[in-house]
């Protein structure tokens, strides 16, 4: 038989790739690929899992290992922190394409966040937390080989859960058709100040995609 040509053997290896995507997509419903919702494709924990380090590339490492530490160290070395955890409804964003949304043949592309870490410091009356998440992004079937970025923000609530100071940012990942899953991960501070009488551990922050973007379902 005759040898397939280099763009005919990426057409096959592309038509492979999506198709499995798709059906995925198709067949076990957009939930089924966040780690969050009872598990995913991609196996794994809990979305939001806290881990102990507080640095990208231990908060790298479990979003691919998509290992769990509920109730590990992490969680103990911040004991008076602020929590910090992933919103319920914003820790995934899709991307469909134009008119399209809902529609799981026409995914573009597909975020999560998966783990996350803070530890923090507190002095004359101000909180300053250091933290971090990971996550991954999935092409879709119908996604473009590049660069996908989307937005972040973290949000800090009080014990009545107003806000009383935001985070904003984007995360940046490299897909391909033989690489159909990023990942990435980010550490920050944010840093306020706590009235006379409160505790740190009164507030929270919470992260989450920005989901005002174009076909975002």
């Amino acid at each position: 038989m005759k040898r397939l040509t280099t763009a005919a053997r990426y057409g096959l290896l592309r038509i492979s790739a999506l198709g499995l995507a798709a059906a995925l997509l198709a067949g076990c419903g957009m939930s089924s690929l966040t780690s969050g919702i009872g598990g995913g494709v991609f196996g794994g924990s809990s979305s939001g899992t806290e881990i102990a380090s507080v640095s990208e590339d231990q908060l790298l490492s479990a979003a691919k290992a998509d290992y769990g530490t509920t109730g590990s160290s992490g969680v103990d070395l911040a004991h008076h922190c602020p929590r910090f955890a992933v919103s319920p409804r914003d820790h995934y964003v899709t991307i469909y394409e134009q008119g399209r949304v809902g529609d799981a043949l026409a995914v573009m592309h597909r975020g999560e966040i998966t783990k996350t870490a803070r530890e923090c410091q507190i002095a004359n009356g101000r909180v300053t937390v250091k933290y971090g998440f990971s996550g991954r992004v999935l092409l879709g079937p119908r996604g473009q080989p590049g660069t996908v970025t989307l937005p972040v923000n973290v949000v800090v609530t009080d014990g009545q859960r107003e806000k009383v100071a935001q985070d904003s940012m984007a995360v940046s990942v490299s897909v391909a058709v033989d690489r159909p899953i990023g990942y990435f991960s980010v550490v920050r501070t944010v840093s306020f100040e706590i009235p006379e009488g409160t505790r740190p551990a009164e507030y929270e922050l919470l992260v989450g995609f920005d989901r005002n973007l174009p076909n975002a379902g």
